[in-house]
């Protein structure tokens, strides 16, 4: 029997399969200086960890790209009330690393509750606004009830605190609120409430949190100090030039740049690869997201099409804040970039989320075919599991 080729849209997967794969080889290049000065393990110590998450997270995306989208809508109060559970238990009974209480680790594997967050989000409030169409010009009752579950969320993480990924769920929930039909009015309306609200929040930073403004935007005011990460992660951009110094002949990873295998992964990347490795990154995941918001845009299901807009929009705005963090124009927020930097519940969320976005696009290809006959067997199954 011939085998059926489903309508997955391959040239994302390709290019989730290629930044996966690139960040692989770039992890084991850049945390070689890490695990032999800081850790004392083997050089392909976090190598070899972020290749087992990726095997698991290839599965969870294989498995959404399957799985029929319309059942989350179903489970979505019991995944929401899960997922604010488990912010409560990082509170409770999580570990603190680097100053903030993000971590929950079951026995040597430690995982970021705040990280799938994002996706509960994306998803919980694109099935609520589908639901509200015909409310949305209704500030109080269509607009503002579903954001009551975005505050809890906020605000927990706030107390962890992990400033990074609160940013990246506003932005989140600005996105889908933004094409789920909302009057501009409201959006300015709430734009100046955010904006009343971070100033608060500015003046209630710690010193430390304080400390990495100064960081972004004076790094040679202290180079030995707050500003030192920063600092050579200029060096190492410097360095590479247009064709990098090559594989693996970063020089900064040898104990000048902290974490080099984190969220400064891309100052590696540039010293080795220069600013064609560096292009080559930033192309393949501004295709990602400009073609999620296709597809979003492309979809006749309102919560497909939101949460379409979500996926992308969370890749997006994360790309847009480890760079700038990267290049000085943000704070550095620890925020990693995605399927590239290294971290098992990052790479775990994006591949989900990925999958997610394949199976909208699947049933966006399945449903523009012109109907010229009934559908067979096989496009039948097709939509079933879409």
């Amino acid at each position: 029997m011939k085998k059926v080729v489903r309508p997955y849209d391959y040239s994302l997967l390709v290019a989730v399969l290629l930044l996966c794969s690139a960040g692989l080889v770039m992890i084991y290049s850049a945390s070689i200086g890490v695990t032999i000065n800081k850790y004392e393990y083997s050089t392909n110590f976090f190598f070899l960890r972020q290749l087992v998450f990726l095997i698991v997270g290839l599965f969870l995306m294989y498995f959404t790209m399957r799985f029929n989208i319309q059942i989350y809508k179903k489970m979505m109060m019991p995944i929401v009330l899960l997922s604010i559970g488990m912010l409560v238990a990082v509170l409770l009974f999580g570990r603190e690393v680097n100053n903030a209480k993000s971590w929950v680790y079951i026995g040597p594997v430690g995982i970021q509750p705040a990280e799938f967050i994002k996706l509960t989000l994306a998803m919980y409030l694109a099935a609520i606004y589908s639901k509200k169409q015909g409310k949305m010009h209704d500030f109080k009752k269509g607009v503002i009830p579903p954001l009551t579950i975005f505050a809890i969320m906020f605000f927990l993480i706030l107390l962890q605190p992990d400033l990074g990924t609160g940013i990246i769920v506003s932005g989140v929930a600005g996105v889908i609120l933004f094409c789920s039909g909302i009057k501009f009015k409201h959006i300015f309306s709430m734009a100046a409430f955010a904006g009343i609200c971070a100033v608060g929040l500015f003046f209630r930073l710690s010193d430390e949190q304080l400390s990495r403004f100064d960081a972004a935007y004076a790094p040679f005011k202290d180079s030995a100090g707050d500003g030192y990460q920063l600092v050579n992660a200029y060096v190492s951009m410097a360095a590479g030039g247009i064709t990098g110094s090559g594989l693996g002949e970063s020089i900064q990873k040898y104990g000048f740049l902290p974490e080099p295998h984190t969220d400064f992964i891309i100052a590696i990347i540039a010293e080795e690869l220069g600013f064609v490795g560096v292009f080559v990154i930033i192309c393949l995941l501004a295709y990602i997201v400009l073609k999620g918001f296709w597809i979003g845009m492309q979809s006749t299901d309102t919560y497909s099409s939101l949460l379409a807009f979500g996926i992308s929009g969370m890749i997006g705005i994360q790309t847009v804040v480890n760079l700038g963090a990267a290049v000085g124009l943000l704070p550095i927020t620890g925020v990693p970039l995605p399927f590239i930097s290294y971290g098992g519940s990052s790479l775990l969320l994006f591949l989900m989320s990925m999958g997610i976005l394949i199976n909208i696009s699947a049933k966006v290809k399945l449903n523009n075919k012109v109907p010229d006959k009934k559908p067979n067997v096989k496009e039948k199954r097709l939509r079933a599991i879409t």
